[in-house]
């Protein structure tokens, strides 16, 4: 199917200006086999917030990579304030100007929250001895300043996920930063957190400083963004005012395609389809206790299902979804697959029962990055292609092809590093490694997390076949919307508990809602953001 006649059918120029603090102008970078940036022409203006958007893939990342020094360009130029500059490694980026807060909190968690913020630029006395004293007020103001009060000397490691990425923010600033560049800053913040990062994006701009805002979620862009650039398989699409694109508009032109073609047809209805009746369960867990994450878990999933896990942060989402797959510790409770309870619930016994689990941080607990796409993809079904030790290469080799054509995986070979590849890519080999075990019950925890728009519909649309073919699917996520559009029935978890079970007309945004605010706890403030060190 064609685009729409609203998407642009050729890039856009990106038309540099003489406001513009940042600008990239034709950038191109290769890879062996992979053009990752192809004539690329961007800008940036002083107090704007700019979005730079694009799906998994799309040069995202290796343009923020060539704007921070990480990557050389192989082509074209970089320019600040008019002047042509070259970076050959980060740390001249910065020392230009330009920092960025990446997903993932990139400082050193041992340390404390001042050592954090002034590492590598301490101040010293006359002595030449570091300063403490200065730096622990200095420390203290600057995080004043973005509405936290915490202990300059407290290890980083002991504060919340939302202040440990304020002190990455309050460092990038100390800097006397010109542009800052957020990689989806908000994705492990609580609403309360995200308020806070957005009143500090608007100090910046007041400030003049130049925001380049990467993010996947769309009310955020609307919200807080002037401009967008949109990247699409390595080019420059388009460059302009976000309030003159529609939200479709701006879909459609990420996907260079209409959005209809990848978003899902419809929720499976699982009474109307005759399930309701004589159906019994594949997996159920009873009474499932972990001594202070899970207090008497019972939940059965049925084939053909999916079951969706809800629940505010800390509620024991993840945990449950571990417990089921034999990575968390039982104290209590036991767990039956097809009629046959588990005696010994292991990560092995659970797979050989035909539960698989894709994690929630796919990084740490999911792929890896130095194996290629193949190795990773049969990485768990090693034992079922070997013969007498031996493993066939010609059964690898078809199923990858298989998966790789399947879920459409974005790599120049199966041999590329899977490391390589861009998150959403990433997600889909992990995907393709479990469901080439052929497994009865799949647990996903979070699978559409930190990828775009065009990658989640794909995910989404293969979880709605895989069940449609009789697979038991557990769907575990935070985004209220994934699980009303994606789940048959939902349960919510509050304190590694049970709250409360939604099912049939009960499926529905407000229904959640009211089953959420009933056993949400009484909000209250991260203890580190209440410590005055003053």
């Amino acid at each position: 199917m064609a685009p729409p006649e609203a998407v642009p059918q050729a890039p856009e120029a990106a038309v540099p200006t003489a406001s513009a603090v940042l600008e990239a102008r034709s950038v191109s970078k290769r890879f062996p086999g992979v053009v990752a940036l192809d004539d690329v022409s961007f800008s940036l203006r002083a107090g704007e917030t700019h979005a730079l958007v694009g799906e998994n893939g799309a040069g995202k990342s290796t343009l923020i990579k060539v704007l921070t020094g990480v990557y050389r360009p192989d082509g074209g130029e970089l320019r600040m304030t008019g002047e042509p500059v070259r970076f050959a490694r980060p740390f001249e980026a910065q020392q230009a100007g330009i920092s960025t807060i990446y997903q993932e909190v990139n400082l050193v968690p041992l340390m404390s929250v001042a050592r954090n913020i002034f590492l590598g630029r301490e101040p010293r006395n006359r002595f030449g001895l570091i300063d403490f004293g200065r730096m622990h007020r200095e420390t203290a103001e600057l995080l004043d300043g973005f509405g936290v009060r915490v202990d300059p000397r407290r290890p980083l490691h002991t504060l919340g996920i939302g202040t440990q990425q304020m002190v990455a923010l309050a460092r990038a600033v100390s800097v006397n930063a010109q542009v800052v560049i957020m990689d989806e800053p908000t994705s492990s913040l609580e609403p309360r957190e995200v308020e806070t990062l957005f009143r500090v994006i608007e100090r910046l701009r007041g400030q003049g400083i130049a925001v380049l805002y990467v993010s996947h979620r769309m009310d955020e862009l609307y919200r807080i963004c002037d401009r967008v650039t949109v990247l699409r398989d390595g080019r420059h699409i388009h460059t302009g005012d976000l309030a003159d694109l529609d939200r479709m508009q701006l879909v459609s032109m990420m996907l260079g395609r209409d959005l209809s073609e990848v978003r899902r047809s419809g929720v499976t209805n699982f009474a109307a389809e005759g399930h309701e009746a004589a159906r019994t369960p594949v997996l159920t867990a009873t009474g499932l206790s972990s001594r202070l994450q899970l207090h008497d878990i019972s939940v059965s999933l049925y084939a053909g299902e999916v079951l969706g896990l809800g629940g505010l942060l800390g509620s024991g989402r993840s945990e449950t979804a571990k417990a089921l797959s034999g990575a968390l510790p039982l104290d209590a409770g036991e767990l039956t697959v097809d009629g046959t309870t588990l005696k010994r619930l292991t990560p092995a016994a659970a797979i050989r029962a035909g539960i698989s689990l894709l994690p929630e941080d796919r990084k740490a607990e999911g792929i890896v990055p130095g194996l290629s796409v193949r190795e990773n993809i049969v990485l768990a079904a090693m034992p079922r292609l070997s013969r007498a030790g031996v493993v066939s290469r010609a059964k690898q080799d078809r199923i990858v092809d298989i998966f790789m054509k399947r879920l459409r995986i974005k790599a120049s070979s199966p041999e590329q590093k899977v490391g390589e590849l861009s998150g959403g890519n990433q997600q889909k080999v992990l995907l393709a490694r479990w469901l080439c075990l052929e497994p009865k019950v799949l647990l996903l925890d979070e699978p559409t997390r930190g990828i775009d728009v065009g990658a989640k519909a794909e995910v989404q649309s293969l979880i709605d076949d895989l069940a449609r073919e009789g697979l038991a699917v557990l769907l575990i996520s935070s985004d209220i919307e994934e699980l009303i559009e994606g789940a048959d029935r939902i349960v919510v978890l509050r304190g590694g508990a049970v709250a409360g079970e939604l099912s049939g007309d009960d499926v529905a945004e407000d229904r959640l809602l009211e089953v959420l605010a009933d056993h949400a706890p009484e909000p209250d403030r991260d203890p580190a953001a209440q410590e005055d060190p003053r």
